[in-house]
């Protein structure tokens, strides 16, 4: 479905080439100060090319696409407070270009929904610039995690991309974009994200633990393949003297191997937890796929706007979904 939450609930709409995307977010407290430009910054940290980027690479890969992505707030807010009904907030999608995608009716491009999408609608889904699959889906969550972090007074949040293209080197990174761009192809990258200040037993065993409820929501991010917390696969290398966090004399953990989680309750620890990202599927270099219209094998090359590497553009969405998992859980 496309609502996710209990006492804070968010549901996302639209298409990435529809006239607009937005969310409806039901639960948000009443008297929360908010208007349209609390969400400038998280916006123009999700956008390709903006301004002081911290990956410090600029518009370096990005996608040709460019939106205005300034948010309507339709209700829910009155005077610049929340009034506690349900919040509505779109975005106009205004540099559309459908005709890019005609061909992926009949060639679906590997990587996408496309093919998946068409079988399970019977063929009734909006296919252009992938429809609600799209990475544009992102943008109502960004805003909503705008809400969700006021909403969370006191709990810090910050992520960053922490490899690209299998390099943990920033250095490397520009030099490993511009080859995968001339070469017509694209890079994957990992996110890190550490969350502060919260308080010691949130979430809520068995199955609504805080691991799973960051893993459920982060995995509605297009693209996402894999996370881990703390040590995370490496801890499957250690000893158990290795992993364990000893307690100090305050009750937090001396140390983070679990990620600042134990028995699925936070624990006073920062929450630090890492996203992997696949490389992004639409790539100009010349790839085989079926065509099922002549029903035979053939060669897809794909023209229109995408990344070279979308995960730096991920670190405040993937901070973004999950101040809506804390949002709910802290309401319960």
């Amino acid at each position: 479905m496309n609502s996710f939450g209990h006492s804070f609930r968010v549901t996302v709409f639209g298409e990435s080439h529809g006239p607009v995307v937005g969310v409806v977010l039901d639960g948000v407290p009443a008297g929360i100060e908010l208007c349209e430009e609390d969400f400038a910054e998280d916006i123009a940290r999700r956008s390709p090319g903006a301004e002081g980027k911290a990956d410090g690479l600029g518009a370096l890969g990005m996608t040709a696409r460019k939106e205005a992505d300034k948010p309507q707030i339709l209700s829910g807010v009155f005077n610049g407070h929340t009034t506690g009904s349900p919040l509505a907030i779109v975005f106009e999608n205004a540099n559309v270009r459908p005709e890019d995608y005609a061909q992926f009716a009949a060639t679906p491009r590997p990587g996408h929904a496309d093919f998946v999408a068409a079988i399970k609608f019977d063929g009734n889904n909006d296919p252009r610039g992938g429809g609600h699959f799209a990475g544009r889906l992102t943008l109502p969550l960004v805003a909503a995690g705008v809400v969700a972090k006021k909403v969370l007074d006191g709990i810090k949040f910050s992520s960053q991309l922490v490899a690209l293209g299998g390099s943990e080197d920033p250095s490397k990174w520009e030099e490993l974009i511009a080859q995968a761009a001339k070469e017509g192809d694209s890079l994957g990258g990992v996110v890190e994200c550490v969350i502060e200040n919260l308080p010691i037993g949130v979430g809520e065993p068995f199955w609504d633990s805080v691991e799973s409820m960051i893993s459920h929501a982060i995995f509605a991010i297009p693209g996402v393949r894999g996370i881990e917390f703390g040590d995370g696969f490496k801890a499957a290398a250690m000893k158990g003297s290795e992993h364990n966090d000893p307690f100090g004399p305050d009750g937090r953990p001396a140390k983070n191997g679990a990620g600042g989680i134990n028995g699925g309750l936070t624990n006073g620890a920062p929450v630090v937890f890492r996203v992997a990202f696949k490389p992004t599927s639409s790539v100009s270099k010349p790839q085989m796929t079926w065509n099922f219209e002549t029903e035979a094998e053939e060669t897809l090359t794909v023209s229109g706007r995408h990344d070279v590497c979308f995960a730096r553009r991920c670190p405040v969405i993937v901070e973004s979904v999950a101040a809506l998992v804390l949002a709910d859980l802290l309401q319960r």
